[in-house]
């Protein structure tokens, strides 16, 4: 199936999906985030063939999710590490890991748990007001034209 870019659109998920939208990049960055950093190793946790990951990892090194460091110049081998933008997914895959969790899984199948290092407590994402701090349900939730809205369509009138 042919994939549709979303290039043109002026949308932050319909952007970001152009960038980690086809799921061995976010497999990738899963790894990433828990340490992986060897063409070798992706491959191998991933089952993934070595002209798909040269791809996958040609992009983000190209969006700047991951830096390639060299590691041994002299066989070309290299490093792939995350960085700040790459480490910045790390909600991302934190809340489609819950929602795996509760939705597709289950409550108490859950096959890796979040825990906070200093007290050893689940960590969890939730959405906050920046202003009051207070937790914000679905509800409470209200969408409103950015300062970078082109397209006044994105928004659908109520």
């Amino acid at each position: 199936m042919q994939r549709i870019s979303f290039a043109d659109k002026n949308c932050s998920v319909a952007q970001a999906l152009e960038v980690v939208g086809e799921w061995w990049t976010l497999m990738i960055v899963r790894d990433a985030l828990l340490g992986v950093t060897r063409f070798d190793q992706f491959r191998q946790r991933l089952g993934i063939s070595r002209n798909v990951l040269t791809t996958r990892l040609d992009a983000l090194v190209a969006h700047g999710i991951l830096e390639r460091r060299a590691y041994d110049e002299g066989r070309d081998r290299h490093d792939y590490v995350l960085t700040p933008k790459g480490r910045g997914l790390v909600t991302v895959l934190c809340a489609l890991r819950e929602w795996g969790d509760e939705w597709i899984l289950g409550t108490g199948n859950e096959p890796i748990q979040v825990l906070h290092r200093d007290c050893g407590g689940d960590v969890r994402t939730h959405l906050a007001c920046d202003r009051c701090g207070h937790d914000v349900t679905l509800a409470e939730l209200r969408c409103a034209p950015g300062p970078g809205l082109t397209d006044p369509d994105l928004l659908p009138r109520r």
